[in-house]
């Protein structure tokens, strides 16, 4: 039984911009645990298992900037394609309050078995893309939840985040930031230093632009939603790089 790690939207787009949505699904392969990793449907509908609203967001943004994206298509519960092969948080036991039934015995074959069938396909098909131009702007799309078990509420509508080439990011914060509706967080929700992810992986490690963006997933439930922030986004980002003069 074969299985598609990734989805590519518009390969042959001719813009500067990669749009990537590294959680983009809640599915589980059905060769993983037969498709189930013991969780109830409500809590494969939660952040914990993909970025709601982040997908849609990804595909129109990449229309927007006639730019190609590429989304995941399976659950970061089965393996977490925006962490490092060697990161502990990997392959999640526990996530925000929640036990993994599905992930509770996990031996070095099982890790090895998603590593080949998801997180490798993925990253080399993304780097692929990546590497299509010499100029690539790498933008990788996130969302948030707006509060997390126990903790506070998360005040931001978004967040940029950023590692240590901090060039379109932080150009990106201030455009954002003159939008007076708009409370933006920087390197907020989390921090965007983060050894071995995806940016690192294949932006920081390239030298090429990047940013991550991180809506609050409350204001892109509904496609209208999801488009409306694609649509805001999109020039934002042009105007942001060309203030760069990346």
């Amino acid at each position: 039984m074969g299985f598609d790690a990734y989805q590519v939207h518009g390969a042959d787009r001719p813009g500067r911009f990669l749009i990537t949505c590294d959680h983009a699904s809640n599915a589980v392969p059905p060769m993983i645990a037969n498709g189930d990793l013991g969780l109830p449907e409500r809590e494969m509908g939660r952040h914990i298992a993909y970025d709601l609203g982040a997908a849609e967001l990804t595909r129109r943004l990449a229309e927007r900037l006639d730019s190609p994206a590429i989304l995941s298509t399976f659950s970061r519960l089965v393996i977490d394609p925006n962490r490092g092969e060697d990161d502990p948080t990997l392959l999640m036991q526990l996530y925000d309050g929640t036990v993994i039934p599905g992930n509770r015995r996990m031996d070095a074959a099982e890790r090895e078995k998603r590593l080949n069938l998801c997180y490798r396909p993925y990253h080399d098909a993304l780097e692929t893309l990546a590497a299509r131009r010499d100029d690539t702007v790498y933008v990788a799309i996130h969302s948030f939840t707006p509060r997390l078990n126990g903790r506070a509420m998360r005040p931001w509508q978004v967040g940029v985040l950023y590692g240590y080439d901090a060039r379109l990011g932080r150009a990106l914060i201030d455009r954002l930031r003159e939008e007076p509706d708009l409370f933006v967080g920087e390197n907020e929700p989390y921090s965007g230093a983060l050894k071995g992810d995806s940016v690192d992986r294949h932006a920081l490690h390239h030298g090429r632009p990047n940013a991550l963006i991180e809506v609050r997933h409350d204001l892109i439930e509904t496609e209208h939603d999801q488009h409306a922030w694609a649509d805001r986004l999109a020039p934002m980002l042009e105007d942001a790089l060309r203030r760069t003069q990346l």
